[in-house]
């Protein structure tokens, strides 16, 4: 069933779960399908790509949703085992998004991902990438070595040395409640991942689902302990056949000497930066942001894209 029209819509999965979608946009050839990061992120981030894009002059029906467990959609009891184990996994959310693509009755579509939703971006483009028209992945990279050692450079700048190595002795012990540790990680988020820290992302309680988010992730941006150590596709990705953006802020948490590699690596795909733009740089430098988004989906639509 083809679910076309504007607002909000919630889709039944074969599974019985229910996921919170939106579309905005009138009918579009132009259909975009966004994946919020996290795991356990929310869709809050896309809402205003609408009309952003709009105003570059480029009508696209843009779609969203919450994936499983985050705050608009179904959380299952993942304290149990069996439900952990069956959805908890990169093949779960993976076929998530085939799954909501063909519930929303779009094809030949482009797919955006940030951060986690960049990591999803480019396995689906691996296995569904007869779907799509092209990839953009945001702010993430392909394995996650790269990023970790990334981490480690991003606090020798920021912090002082003595900081810098509290945050090294609380991670070997697992100290993640101590406040001085969590100051540290507001610090380097305020630097690198929500620069501009805009109310409209802001809450009065947490809409992180941190029973998603610490399987993969672990406790914050910073460091890896969950299944996302060990995430590596740089054997894979040169496999990525459709037009690719590779969009990156310039002071983010992922290393963009990794995104240059990507670019190299990947058949068709283009890297753009955006100045002054951490992990979030759709919102800490919408203009510019927007401004490459824009450009690559009209050259890829003209034939014109290339490296």
């Amino acid at each position: 069933m083809a679910i076309l029209k504007q607002g909000t819509t919630i889709l039944t999965l074969d599974n019985g779960y229910h996921l919170w979608s939106h579309t905005d946009g009138d009918e579009s050839s132009i259909h975009l399908l966004a994946l919020h990061g996290g795991p356990g992120g929310t869709h809050e981030y896309w809402e205003n790509f609408h009309d952003e894009l709009l105003k570059q002059g480029l009508n696209v029906q843009v779609h969203y949703y919450d994936q499983l467990g985050s705050w608009y959609s179904d959380q299952p009891d993942y304290s149990d085992p069996k439900i952990a184990d069956k959805y908890l996994t990169y093949d779960y959310f993976l076929d998530e998004v085939e799954e909501v693509r063909q519930k929303l009755g779009i094809d030949h579509f482009y797919l955006i991902g940030q951060s986690w939703g960049g990591a999803l971006t480019m396995l689906y483009a691996l296995k569904y990438g007869a779907h799509l028209k092209g990839a953009i992945i945001s702010s993430m990279v392909d394995n996650i070595d790269e990023y970790l050692e990334h981490q480690d450079a991003i606090r020798d700048e920021a912090l002082a040395p003595e900081d810098a190595k509290f945050m090294r002795d609380c991670e070997k012990t697992g100290e993640w409640n101590n406040e001085r540790y969590q100051k540290l990680v507001d610090e380097l988020n305020a630097g690198y991942v929500d620069r501009k820290q805009p109310l409209a992302i802001q809450h009065l309680v947490s809409t992180m689902a941190t029973d998603v988010y610490n399987v993969f992730q672990g406790d914050n941006e910073f460091v890896v302990t969950g299944k996302l150590k060990d995430w590596d596709v740089r054997d894979q990705i040169h496999n990525i056949k459709v037009p690719t953006l590779l969009t990156f802020g310039e002071h983010e948490t992922m290393p963009l000497k990794s995104a240059r590699r990507m670019e190299q690596d990947i058949p068709n795909a283009k890297l753009v930066t955006t100045p002054d733009g951490g992990h979030h740089h759709m919102i800490d430098n919408a203009p510019v942001y927007f401004k490459h988004l824009a450009d690559y989906l009209r050259q890829v639509e003209d034939g014109t894209f290339n490296k």
